[in-house]
């Protein structure tokens, strides 16, 4: 069952990119006692997430902020040397935290993979976005297959 408005995140924990490498860092760390605006992209480098998902809560991060947000981070499936990469393909540099969720743990645990093997994609995340006051979700927006409408940083502005 997916997770909903009102529930609380799992305790899980994820790889990021650190300036002494990667590092764990757990759902406490990223949510216990903030903010946070977490969105999910079916993959680093897969063409909407680069196009239009990643770069609209780079470039919306001050507003997001604005109205609250402590931290915004972005999760996939994808180990944390891709998503390091794609961070610097990006230009991310320090408005969106990049979390690996490598093996699918968390995303699995909240109820929003999917199954892209048809595609050559393996197990990955459906596209979402949601806020989340520590650790309780108070806004979730996941996307149709195939769409991008509810998880752009625009539509989650609009509901803050």
């Amino acid at each position: 069952m997916a997770i909903k408005v009102g529930d609380t995140l799992p305790a899980a924990t994820f790889m990021t990119s650190t300036a002494e490498g990667p590092a764990p860092i757990s759902t406490d760390d990223i949510f216990k006692g903030k903010t946070v605006a977490l969105f999910a992209v079916p993959g680093a480098f897969t063409p909407t997430c680069s196009a239009k998902h990643l770069p609209g809560f780079k470039d919306h991060a001050a507003d997001l902020k604005a109205k609250g947000v402590d931290t915004i981070a972005c999760v996939s499936v994808n180990d944390v040397f891709v998503m390091k990469a794609w961070g610097k393909d990006q230009g991310i540099d320090g408005e969106v935290l990049l979390l690996a969720d490598g093996n699918g743990d968390f995303t699995r645990a909240i109820g929003l993979d999917f199954d892209g093997s048809k595609f050559g994609m393996g197990a990955r995340s459906q596209r979402y976005s949601l806020i989340a006051k520590d650790s309780v979700v108070t806004q979730l927006n996941v996307e149709e297959a195939g769409q991008f409408k509810v998880s752009s940083a625009e539509y989650l502005l609009e509901q803050l």
